[in-house]
Protein backbone atom coordinates (compact mmCIF):
# COMPACT_ATOMS: atom_id res chain seq x y z
CA UNK A 1 0.00 0.00 0.00
CA UNK A 2 3.13 2.35 0.95
CA UNK A 3 4.97 1.68 -2.22
CA UNK A 4 1.50 2.34 -4.27
CA UNK A 5 0.77 5.80 -2.33
CA UNK A 6 4.70 6.77 -3.48
CA UNK A 7 4.17 5.75 -6.50
CA UNK A 8 0.93 7.70 -7.03
CA UNK A 9 2.74 10.92 -5.69
CA UNK A 10 5.36 10.98 -7.58
CA UNK A 11 3.32 9.79 -11.24
CA UNK A 12 2.45 13.54 -11.78
CA UNK A 13 5.88 14.73 -11.25
CA UNK A 14 7.36 12.24 -14.04
CA UNK A 15 4.93 13.92 -16.25
CA UNK A 16 6.34 17.01 -15.84
CA UNK A 17 9.99 15.88 -15.91
CA UNK A 18 9.35 14.10 -18.95
CA UNK A 19 7.40 16.65 -20.68
CA UNK A 20 10.20 19.07 -20.14
CA UNK A 21 12.96 16.41 -20.95
CA UNK A 22 11.48 17.19 -24.81
CA UNK A 23 14.27 20.47 -24.94
CA UNK A 24 16.48 17.89 -25.94
CA UNK A 25 14.82 16.55 -28.29
CA UNK A 26 12.91 19.65 -30.15
CA UNK A 27 14.43 22.57 -31.79
CA UNK A 28 13.00 25.76 -31.60
CA UNK A 29 10.36 27.78 -30.50
CA UNK A 30 7.37 24.93 -30.22
CA UNK A 31 4.55 25.24 -32.93
CA UNK A 32 1.56 27.50 -31.93
CA UNK A 33 -1.02 24.75 -33.20
CA UNK A 34 0.92 22.11 -31.55
CA UNK A 35 1.05 24.27 -28.34
CA UNK A 36 -2.79 24.94 -28.27
CA UNK A 37 -3.55 21.55 -28.75
CA UNK A 38 -1.41 20.74 -25.71
CA UNK A 39 -2.74 23.48 -23.45
CA UNK A 40 -6.48 22.03 -24.77
CA UNK A 41 -5.76 18.81 -23.44
CA UNK A 42 -4.79 20.03 -20.18
CA UNK A 43 -7.82 21.83 -19.59
CA UNK A 44 -9.95 18.76 -20.97
CA UNK A 45 -7.58 16.46 -18.29
CA UNK A 46 -8.14 19.06 -15.68
CA UNK A 47 -11.82 19.63 -16.48
CA UNK A 48 -12.82 15.98 -16.22
CA UNK A 49 -10.74 15.37 -13.02
CA UNK A 50 -12.25 18.17 -11.62
CA UNK A 51 -15.60 16.48 -12.38
CA UNK A 52 -15.38 12.87 -12.11
CA UNK A 53 -12.55 12.71 -9.40
CA UNK A 54 -13.70 15.39 -7.02
CA UNK A 55 -17.03 17.06 -7.09
CA UNK A 56 -18.69 14.06 -7.81
CA UNK A 57 -16.62 12.22 -4.81
CA UNK A 58 -17.50 15.04 -2.82
CA UNK A 59 -21.30 15.16 -3.02
CA UNK A 60 -21.13 10.77 -2.79
CA UNK A 61 -19.48 12.05 0.96
CA UNK A 62 -22.41 14.36 1.85
CA UNK A 63 -25.41 12.14 1.30
CA UNK A 64 -25.98 11.58 4.86
CA UNK A 65 -27.19 15.41 3.94
CA UNK A 66 -29.83 14.66 1.92
CA UNK A 67 -31.05 16.96 -0.78
CA UNK A 68 -28.59 19.68 0.92
CA UNK A 69 -25.68 17.22 0.23
CA UNK A 70 -24.42 20.00 -2.77
CA UNK A 71 -23.24 22.22 0.12
CA UNK A 72 -20.42 20.85 0.86
CA UNK A 73 -19.17 20.68 -3.06
CA UNK A 74 -20.17 23.94 -3.58
CA UNK A 75 -18.62 25.76 -0.86
CA UNK A 76 -15.35 24.33 -0.99
CA UNK A 77 -15.48 24.70 -4.57
CA UNK A 78 -15.99 28.47 -4.49
CA UNK A 79 -13.11 29.08 -1.70
CA UNK A 80 -10.79 26.85 -3.59
CA UNK A 81 -11.75 29.52 -6.87
CA UNK A 82 -11.28 32.27 -4.45
CA UNK A 83 -7.82 30.83 -2.78
CA UNK A 84 -5.95 30.64 -6.28
CA UNK A 85 -7.38 33.96 -7.26
CA UNK A 86 -5.59 35.41 -4.37
CA UNK A 87 -2.57 33.76 -4.94
CA UNK A 88 -3.09 34.85 -8.51
CA UNK A 89 -2.39 38.68 -7.14
CA UNK A 90 -0.52 37.95 -4.32
CA UNK A 91 2.88 35.83 -6.22
CA UNK A 92 4.44 37.78 -9.35
CA UNK A 93 4.65 35.94 -12.78
CA UNK A 94 3.96 36.03 -16.01
CA UNK A 95 1.76 33.37 -18.71
CA UNK A 96 4.20 32.12 -21.44
CA UNK A 97 2.09 34.40 -24.53
CA UNK A 98 2.01 37.66 -22.68
CA UNK A 99 4.19 40.53 -21.97
CA UNK A 100 2.23 41.85 -18.90
CA UNK A 101 3.41 40.56 -15.76
CA UNK A 102 0.90 39.49 -13.03
CA UNK A 103 0.62 40.44 -9.28
CA UNK A 104 3.06 42.64 -7.21
CA UNK A 105 5.63 44.62 -9.03
CA UNK A 106 8.74 43.11 -8.54
CA UNK A 107 12.88 42.45 -10.28
CA UNK A 108 12.09 39.46 -11.75
CA UNK A 109 13.74 38.24 -15.40
CA UNK A 110 10.67 37.16 -17.29
CA UNK A 111 11.77 33.46 -17.20
CA UNK A 112 11.44 33.70 -13.32
CA UNK A 113 7.86 34.99 -13.29
CA UNK A 114 7.17 32.21 -16.25
CA UNK A 115 8.42 29.53 -13.71
CA UNK A 116 6.04 30.70 -11.39
CA UNK A 117 3.23 31.18 -13.52
CA UNK A 118 3.77 27.52 -13.99
CA UNK A 119 4.58 26.44 -10.72
CA UNK A 120 0.78 28.44 -9.27
CA UNK A 121 -0.71 26.09 -12.05
CA UNK A 122 0.70 23.08 -9.95
CA UNK A 123 -0.59 23.54 -6.81
CA UNK A 124 -4.15 22.67 -7.09
CA UNK A 125 -2.62 19.60 -8.83
CA UNK A 126 -0.98 18.52 -5.71
CA UNK A 127 -3.74 18.73 -3.31
CA UNK A 128 -5.78 16.98 -5.29
CA UNK A 129 -3.75 14.31 -5.27
CA UNK A 130 -2.59 14.61 -2.06
CA UNK A 131 -6.15 15.05 -0.95
CA UNK A 132 -7.65 11.64 -2.86
CA UNK A 133 -4.91 9.59 -1.38
CA UNK A 134 -5.54 11.44 2.34
CA UNK A 135 -9.20 9.40 1.96
CA UNK A 136 -7.66 6.45 0.47
CA UNK A 137 -5.58 6.04 3.85
CA UNK A 138 -8.26 6.56 6.16
CA UNK A 139 -10.30 3.81 4.85
CA UNK A 140 -13.05 6.69 3.74
CA UNK A 141 -15.94 5.18 1.82
CA UNK A 142 -16.32 5.68 -2.20
CA UNK A 143 -12.45 6.29 -2.26
CA UNK A 144 -10.33 3.37 -3.52
CA UNK A 145 -6.78 3.14 -4.49
CA UNK A 146 -7.65 2.68 -8.03
CA UNK A 147 -9.75 5.89 -8.31
CA UNK A 148 -6.87 7.86 -6.71
CA UNK A 149 -3.66 5.76 -9.18
CA UNK A 150 -6.43 7.02 -11.91
CA UNK A 151 -6.19 10.61 -10.90
CA UNK A 152 -2.40 10.96 -10.44
CA UNK A 153 -2.31 9.41 -13.88
CA UNK A 154 -4.74 11.73 -15.60
CA UNK A 155 -2.82 14.38 -13.78
CA UNK A 156 1.19 13.03 -15.04
CA UNK A 157 -0.74 12.84 -19.25
CA UNK A 158 -1.61 16.23 -18.71
CA UNK A 159 1.95 17.38 -17.23
CA UNK A 160 3.68 15.74 -20.20
CA UNK A 161 2.30 18.35 -22.42
CA UNK A 162 3.04 21.21 -19.12
CA UNK A 163 6.82 20.22 -18.89
CA UNK A 164 7.31 20.76 -23.29
CA UNK A 165 5.23 24.11 -22.92
CA UNK A 166 7.38 25.56 -19.87
CA UNK A 167 11.08 24.19 -21.34
CA UNK A 168 10.51 24.60 -24.77
CA UNK A 169 10.06 28.58 -24.90
CA UNK A 170 12.51 29.09 -22.04
CA UNK A 171 14.99 27.62 -24.47
CA UNK A 172 14.06 29.94 -27.45
CA UNK A 173 14.64 32.73 -25.17
CA UNK A 174 17.99 32.01 -24.78
CA UNK A 175 18.63 29.84 -21.86
CA UNK A 176 20.57 26.50 -22.23
CA UNK A 177 18.53 23.29 -22.69
CA UNK A 178 19.49 21.81 -19.69
CA UNK A 179 18.67 25.30 -17.06
CA UNK A 180 15.49 25.32 -19.38
CA UNK A 181 14.98 21.05 -18.58
CA UNK A 182 15.53 21.89 -14.94
CA UNK A 183 12.95 24.84 -15.10
CA UNK A 184 10.74 22.81 -16.36
CA UNK A 185 11.30 20.07 -14.09
CA UNK A 186 11.33 22.06 -10.62
CA UNK A 187 7.90 23.83 -11.78
CA UNK A 188 6.03 20.45 -11.55
CA UNK A 189 8.03 19.69 -7.98
CA UNK A 190 5.04 21.51 -5.89
CA UNK A 191 2.78 19.19 -6.56
CA UNK A 192 4.36 15.65 -4.58
CA UNK A 193 5.38 18.23 -1.97
CA UNK A 194 1.75 19.77 -1.74
CA UNK A 195 0.30 16.12 -1.99
CA UNK A 196 2.73 14.68 0.74
CA UNK A 197 2.22 17.50 3.29
CA UNK A 198 -1.78 17.16 2.76
CA UNK A 199 -1.29 13.21 3.47
CA UNK A 200 0.75 14.08 6.45
CA UNK A 201 -2.41 16.20 7.68
CA UNK A 202 -4.93 13.22 7.42
CA UNK A 203 -6.25 12.96 10.69
CA UNK A 204 -7.50 16.70 9.99
CA UNK A 205 -8.65 16.34 6.43
CA UNK A 206 -11.02 13.28 6.61
CA UNK A 207 -14.00 15.31 8.73
CA UNK A 208 -13.89 17.84 5.93
CA UNK A 209 -12.88 15.63 4.05
CA UNK A 210 -16.13 17.01 1.14
CA UNK A 211 -15.10 20.41 1.46
CA UNK A 212 -11.33 19.44 0.54
CA UNK A 213 -11.88 17.41 -2.47
CA UNK A 214 -14.47 20.14 -3.63
CA UNK A 215 -11.43 22.94 -2.80
CA UNK A 216 -9.27 21.29 -4.87
CA UNK A 217 -11.62 21.25 -8.11
CA UNK A 218 -12.35 24.97 -7.75
CA UNK A 219 -8.63 25.73 -7.61
CA UNK A 220 -8.10 23.84 -10.61
CA UNK A 221 -11.08 25.07 -12.80
CA UNK A 222 -9.44 28.34 -11.89
CA UNK A 223 -6.50 27.75 -13.75
CA UNK A 224 -8.43 25.88 -16.44
CA UNK A 225 -10.49 28.95 -16.88
CA UNK A 226 -7.99 31.94 -16.38
CA UNK A 227 -5.41 30.47 -17.71
CA UNK A 228 -5.69 27.33 -20.12
CA UNK A 229 -8.47 28.15 -22.32
CA UNK A 230 -7.51 32.13 -22.56
CA UNK A 231 -4.04 30.57 -23.95
CA UNK A 232 -5.03 28.33 -26.60
CA UNK A 233 -7.88 30.62 -27.61
CA UNK A 234 -5.74 33.95 -28.18
CA UNK A 235 -4.50 34.81 -31.51
CA UNK A 236 -6.08 33.44 -34.78
CA UNK A 237 -9.37 31.68 -34.76
CA UNK A 238 -8.40 27.96 -34.41
CA UNK A 239 -11.01 24.75 -33.45
CA UNK A 240 -7.65 22.74 -32.38
CA UNK A 241 -7.53 23.74 -28.56
CA UNK A 242 -11.46 22.79 -28.51
CA UNK A 243 -10.75 19.36 -30.04
CA UNK A 244 -8.14 18.33 -28.00
CA UNK A 245 -10.06 19.35 -24.81
CA UNK A 246 -12.79 16.77 -25.48
CA UNK A 247 -9.99 14.22 -26.00
CA UNK A 248 -8.70 14.98 -22.55
CA UNK A 249 -11.70 15.26 -21.22
CA UNK A 250 -13.03 11.66 -22.44
CA UNK A 251 -9.64 10.68 -21.58
CA UNK A 252 -9.71 11.28 -18.02
CA UNK A 253 -13.20 10.71 -18.07
CA UNK A 254 -12.56 7.19 -19.05
CA UNK A 255 -9.27 6.37 -16.69
CA UNK A 256 -11.84 7.53 -13.95
CA UNK A 257 -14.38 5.28 -14.32
CA UNK A 258 -12.15 2.38 -15.96
CA UNK A 259 -10.24 2.06 -13.02
CA UNK A 260 -12.14 3.69 -10.27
Amino acid sequence: MEMNIAWGLLIPFIGTTLGAACVFFMNGQMNRKVERGLQGFAAGIMTAASVWSLLIPAMEQSESLGRLAFIPAVVGFLIGVFFLLFLDHVIPHQHLNSDEPEGPHVALAKTNKMFLAVTLHNIPEGMAVGVIFAGVLAGVEGINLRAALALSLGIAIQNFPEGAIISMPLHAMGMTRNKAFWYGTFSGAVEPVGALLTIFATGLIVPILPYLLSFAAGAMMYVVVEELIPEMSEGEHSNIGSVTFAIGFAVMMALDVALG
